[in-house]
């Protein structure tokens, strides 16, 4: 995704584009990778007509990616550990520095 994300495959790109830049992996595992990507919609994929390939493009930057993320991430925690996980974040609220404390504040009103 860095790749992407600096734009060095450019906005459309296809397998081989990225497979050019990574001539040590084999061209169907930057296939499947990408594949699975656009499945998690970190990228889009769109058939190429009259070929069998794909043109993918970034679903979404960075940031998204990492809020995203880390949303996933905590709610399966939750799912995984119930009670012991919302325990276990309470108490590393607590343990903020005010510093902290006044950016989480600024990030829960975005």
């Amino acid at each position: 995704m860095r790749l992407v994300w600096k734009g060095t495959v450019g906005e459309k790109f296809v397998v081989r584009d990225v497979q050019a830049l990574m001539p040590e992996l084999a061209y169907t595992t930057v296939m499947t990778t990408l594949n699975r990507l656009a499945q998690k919609g970190i990228l889009r994929a769109k058939a190429v007509r009259q070929q069998r390939a794909h043109e993918y493009r970034c679903a979404m930057n960075p940031d998204e990616f990492l809020r995203l993320t880390s949303q996933h991430r905590v709610r399966d925690l939750v799912r995984r550990y119930g009670d012991a996980a919302l325990a276990a974040f309470a108490a590393s609220l607590d343990e903020l520095s005010p510093e902290d404390r006044k950016r989480l504040r600024e990030v829960g009103r975005r």
